[in-house]
């Protein structure tokens, strides 16, 4: 198994060390945001202020154009969802780009990289297929990638004359690097993913088939032969599906590419491109990226990548079916990049699903095909003079399974918002013992229960019982908290679109405060944001006694006083001093120490035995936060990072399989 390369220099390596505490709010731009005109590199280039031509992306003010003397070195086409342009231009020009007033920020137009039948049993999707009906039909999936193949048994239609390129399931296809107007992909990493979503598996019986094989396929080539391109293809895809998705239905759409992190979600143009699209009810799906590792093999933190580092994104991480069509089995791909954020320290990834050993579509004359045809494999029941599948893995394909079960549960429920289907999935899913909230977010996929609780909210009337199982988690990684019990609300403003993830309330300080809980008799439910006149109260749980925000102001909480391992103090005696101290939890590798110090910014995440706990930010005076380093090793260059081919320990499948260190 090979999968795509991709960026690494997110990740920091292993080893605790100290650096100044990150101050986050969801919602609210932090200190890491600068105010500048050109990014860093930008900057750099500008400072040589010779004639050598470098490519940037320039964002204006709101109702401004591209000023006369810059327009001769723009690229045709432009990103008017953002406002921008990309150009083509000396470094001796930048800095009289950036004195132009109307210029409100220039940016470095970085680079990007790319990222069966167990995976689709496993996780439910194959249940959904055969009991419940749903495969995804009517449902549009947009795949940023390298394109897809002209043709593929495992595309066709059984009704012909549906779509425009030859009876595939593909409803429109652009490209986005050479602009030719038929569908092909010269590199075959697209095409792996989109059979992955919605691949009908004609050639293998139904084997190899997808999460959502009714669905129909848009495809936009960012990437090219050899799995590169650069975050302007991405910017001018996205520009694409904000001017067309209505036209091609498009609800949900998977990037499982990536690009380095240089800057705070914030300001850069890709996570905020990104936004654009979820505002419009459309679910992103991303790759969290394959840092999990640092050179000396070691699991280190820090490795997702843009821009599945934005809040906003449904952010996913891989786990190993082991080869089995059992869950119990089921372990974390070591590769799969762990959070906290670089720059940002949000909880990423929200949840984890089947990335290693994914067979799925192969491309005959691609460069997947000649340089990994060790990883080719047959199909079934059919004669063919070339092998149709090919087996991968990486978090590239893991985020189609995401993508793939999100399409089912939007024909399931076609009103679910963004923010619902994140919910979903994360209440819905499944927490394995043994890896942090930081490595498995609230879990690993569970495609049936996503899809059933979400048919759930659609035709469910009063008094009609919620149909949770024991094996969901039942919790919500709502920013960097962990609410668990109780019920989804599916009415509550948590859900809207125009939410960002995470934040306390609807409009940053000002609004309305978040509720996403609903009350449930004997549950552990949670409403957040229901009390007093400057919304500080909260009461957060009926059945374990907790109360949020009781005295002082409503600084001062208590937070469940009753069993053993769940009770919490947060912040309820002072001694006169700060009211801000923060314990939660004081029994397992759960347990959680948030805000130490006399800001309420520092935090002890997991102070308990094992490997996985994490402290970020423990004391305030001291200014240090315990966290990877990337001066405490060097990180491996690019080079050899992305080119090594290195044994798997353990392999899922009967042949020889191999991973390539990074990418996504």
């Amino acid at each position: 198994m090979l999968l795509a390369t991709g960026m690494a220099a997110n990740a920091m390596a292993a080893g605790p060390h100290r650096h100044p505490a990150p101050k986050a709010t969801p919602g609210v731009p932090g200190l890491n945001v600068k105010s500048y005109k050109l990014d860093d590199e930008v900057t750099k280039r500008s400072n040589k202020g010779n004639g050598e031509t470098n490519s940037v992306i320039v964002t204006l003010l709101p109702g401004k154009h591209l000023p006369p003397q810059f327009k001769k070195y723009a690229r045709a086409g432009s990103l008017d969802f953002i406002n921008g342009v990309v150009l083509d231009l000396p470094n001796s020009v930048l800095k009289q780009l950036a004195a132009h007033p109307d210029v409100f920020r220039v940016h470095d137009n970085r680079p990007i990289k790319a990222h069966n039948y167990t995976t689709s049993v496993t996780v439910g999707a194959k249940t959904v297929q055969d009991t419940l009906g749903y495969t995804g039909a009517g449902v549009g999936v947009a795949v940023i990638d390298s394109g897809v193949t002209s043709w593929h048994d495992d595309l066709t239609n059984k009704t012909a004359g549906l779509f425009p390129y030859g009876n595939q399931r593909v409803t429109k296809f652009v490209d986005f690097v050479n602009g030719r107007t038929q569908p092909y992909d010269d590199n075959g990493h697209g095409s792996h993913v989109a059979g992955t979503i919605l691949g009908n598996g004609t050639d293998s019986n139904g084997e190899k088939s997808g999460i959502a094989p009714g669905a129909s396929l848009v495809s936009l080539k960012v990437l090219d032969a050899s799995g590169q391109g650069s975050i302007s293809n991405i910017l001018a895809a996205l520009n694409w599906i904000v001017a067309n998705y209505r036209t091609y239905n498009i609800r949900v759409v998977n990037m499982s590419v990536g690009a380095q992190i240089r800057e705070s979600y914030w300001s850069d143009p890709l996570t905020l491109a990104v936004k654009q699209v979820t505002d419009l009810g459309i679910t992103v799906v991303c790759a969290a990226g394959n840092m999990g590792k640092n050179a000396q093999g070691t699991l280190q933190l820090g490795g997702i990548t843009a821009p599945a580092n934005a809040p906003w994104v449904l952010t996913v991480g891989a786990s190993s079916t082991m080869g089995t069509l059992t869950r119990n089995d089921d372990t974390m791909a070591s590769f799969s990049s762990s959070g906290p954020t670089y720059i940002d320290y949000l909880s990423k990834p929200d949840l984890v699903a089947p990335g290693m050993g994914t067979v799925s579509l192969a491309v005959p004359g691609s460069s997947f095909y000649s340089t990994l045809a060790a990883f080719l494999v047959d199909g079934k029941g059919v004669k063919l003079s070339t092998k149709p599948y090919l087996a991968l893995s990486g978090t590239s394909m893991a985020a189609p399974v995401v993508t793939g079960s999100v399409a089912l549960m939007l024909q399931a429920n076609p009103k679910l918002t963004p923010n619902l289907i994140k919910a979903i999935l994360q209440y819905t899913a499944q927490e394995y013992p043994g890896y942090s909230a930081l490595r498995q977010g609230a879990g690993f996929l569970n495609t049936l229960g996503a899809v059933r609780l979400a048919k759930f909210y659609a035709d469910n009337r009063a008094g009609t019982k919620v149909p949770v199982q024991k094996v969901w988690s039942q919790q919500v990684i709502w920013g960097n908290h962990r609410l668990s019990g109780g019920y989804l609300n599916p009415m509550a403003n948590a859900w809207a679109s125009n939410i960002v993830w995470g934040t306390a309330k609807t409009l940053g300080d000002t609004g309305d405060n978040i509720v996403w809980g609903t009350a449930c008799g004997d549950c552990d439910n949670i409403v957040w944001g229901t009390a007093d006149a400057s919304g500080d109260n909260i009461v957060w749980g009926t059945a374990v006694n907790i109360v949020w925000g009781t005295a002082l102001n409503g600084d001062n909480i208590v937070w469940g006083t009753s069993n053993v391992d769940d009770n919490i103090v947060w912040g309820t005696d002072c001694g006169g001093a700060d009211c801000d101290n923060i314990v939660w939890g004081t029994a397992d590798s759960d347990n959680i120490v948030w805000g130490t110090a006399s800001l309420g910014d520092n935090i002890v995440w997991g102070t308990s035995t094992n490997d996985d706990n994490i402290v970020w930010g423990t004391n305030d005076e001291a200014d240090a936060v315990v966290y990877p380093d990337t001066d405490a090793d060097p990180l491996p260059s690019l080079d050899t990072e992305f080119g090594d081919i290195v044994p798997l320990a353990t392999a899922p499948l009967t042949t020889t399989l191999f991973v390539a260190v990074g990418g996504l």
